[in-house]
């Protein structure tokens, strides 16, 4: 792969801190995670065992700790409910792969009694969370859902307990709503859909038969999101976990697939047969070793063998799934086809001509632009997305389809999502998503992350590179790209 070019000596623009207080720190959300995990835990705590048992008194604990952490740091604690996001202290808690299903217990909560604002205006005792979580997991099913809030209340009060006040669900503006929500389905339809790829991969390791059923409603799931509006969904796809790293990509691979699908005019039935078969294409990695799987740095020649076992493994780990009607045959085929390379010059090795499938070349091509761009296996530093893309397009002998490849881009723009670019006003910005205008790949939508003057900035709009001035010249242009470490930027807090 080339490296874009770069001007010799020392850089004008120092490194990029992340904003200290703003929603876009990743200091900022680990408080907001330790809260909302801490709270999650008591609830759970409180619901199965005693309220003197040990796991309840440390739980209590691990929760004043974090209510007093963000006590220190804003000098306020509430947890609003915003369609199903929890907003703490006015901000924002972002969806990852590890608390999608805390927040979803919390939000089934807040729903179930009628709160929408929980606010904390005293430092509560270990009695008074007790009650609290212990009303919310038990609403009166006799009352109204509108006087359930009023009653929970009560029951608080007449307990002696002031601390919380307790606040019902607020309206949003009909436009900023349909965006959040919009971006809220997306962020929930990748967080189940790494769920049940975990679930299936993991059965699967366990000797179970884990079936079909979910994950074809999770395809179906991806489907209709990509139909809808492939922006969001295939922006989070720069979200790269090392600990769930095959999940996360084979989730990654699926969505990139079907959106590529429907670029090349693919049918609703086409690209559900596509998400199924990019969702299992690396199914037959659950009969290999983790430690091969999660080993950092390059592979001697016995573990890349036993690496590349994983294609035919998995054709015979999907025949082997329950129900002989329900058998993914195209994804049969594209999980033994994916590493032949266009001139079969890959594995396994054909011994006689071959005609690979589209939906095998299709997810060769997402399969390698998501490990490429990854820092996981065999490198601590991945490339670029537009360094790889620029050497898939260019660099004939990785063997992947350019049409293929051609509609990639066409998808991406030049520079994906998830890019770092350096401008030529000396501003620093991260691509966020394509323009929306074809004739613009290398123009995207991106959002400042740094000014002229080497100013961190946070919460910025997004930025059009197609914008033009009065005498026609464009505002902004980019000279290169750069790598987020060298910043210590974490490009999936950006998207999530």
């Amino acid at each position: 792969m080339m490296s874009p070019d770069r001007p010799n000596g020392p850089s004008l623009i120092p490194p990029l801190q992340p904003p200290r207080d703003s929603g876009g720190s990743a200091v900022v959300q680990k408080e907001l995670r330790t809260l909302m995990v801490a709270l999650n835990a008591a609830v759970r705590a409180i619901k199965l065992y005693p309220v003197e048992n040990v796991a309840v008194l440390r739980a209590l604990a691990d929760l004043d700790a974090a209510n007093q952490a963000m006590l220190v740091r804003d000098g306020e604690s509430s947890l609003h409910l915003a369609g199903d996001t929890l907003v703490i202290n006015e901000i924002r808690l972002r969806l990852s792969l590890d608390n999608y299903a805390a927040v979803a217990s919390l939000t089934g909560l807040f729903r179930a009694s009628g709160l929408g604002e929980l606010n904390i205006v005293a430092r509560p005792d270990s009695r008074a969370w007790i009650l609290l979580l212990s009303f919310l997991q038990a609403p009166p099913v006799d009352v109204p859902e509108e006087d359930r809030l009023a009653q929970l209340s009560e029951r608080l009060s007449q307990a002696g307990v002031n601390c919380f006040v307790l606040q019902p669900p607020t309206e949003t503006g009909s436009g900023e709503a349909t965006a959040t929500d919009a971006a809220e389905r997306a962020r929930q339809t990748y967080a189940r859909s790494i769920g049940v790829t975990r679930e299936l991969m993991t059965s699967a390791r366990l000797g179970r038969n884990p079936g079909l059923r979910k994950v074809k409603r999770a395809v179906q799931s991806i489907v209709d999101a990509i139909l809808a509006d492939p922006t969001s969904l295939v922006g989070l796809t720069t979200l790269r976990d090392f600990d769930e790293y095959t999940f996360v990509h084979s989730v990654n691979v699926c969505i990139l697939s079907v959106a590529i699908g429907r670029k090349l005019g693919f049918t609703k039935p086409q690209l559900l047969d596509l998400g199924m078969a990019a969702l299992l294409f690396d199914f037959g990695k659950s009969r290999l070793p983790l430690d091969l799987l999660n080993k950092r740095g390059k592979l001697d020649d016995n573990e890349r063998s036993l690496l590349q076992t994983h294609t035919w493994q998995g054709v015979l780990s999907l025949a082997a799934l329950q129900g002989a009607a329900a058998r993914p045959w195209r994804a049969m085929t594209a999980a033994y086809e994916h590493h032949m390379r266009t001139d079969l010059s890959g594995y396994p090795t054909c011994k006689r001509p071959r005609v690979l499938s589209l939906f095998s070349k299709i997810i060769a091509v997402t399969d390698g632009f998501d490990a490429a761009t990854t820092s996981r296996v065999f490198r601590d530093h991945p490339w670029t997305p537009a360094d790889v893309l620029r050497g898939m397009r260019d660099n004939q002998r990785l063997g992947f389809d350019p049409v293929v490849v051609k509609a990639l881009i066409n998808l991406t723009g030049i520079y994906p999502a998830g890019t770092v670019v350096v401008l030529d006003t000396f501003e620093i910005g991260l691509v966020i998503r394509p323009n929306p205008d074809p004739t613009a790949l290398t123009r995207p939508m991106l959002r400042l992350l740094i000014d002229e003057r080497g100013n961190t900035l946070s919460d910025t709009a997004l930025i059009d590179l197609a914008a033009r001035d009065s005498s026609g010249q464009y505002l902004r242009s980019i000279i290169r790209t750069e790598d987020p470490h060298r910043y210590g930027l974490n490009i999936g807090d950006f998207f999530v």
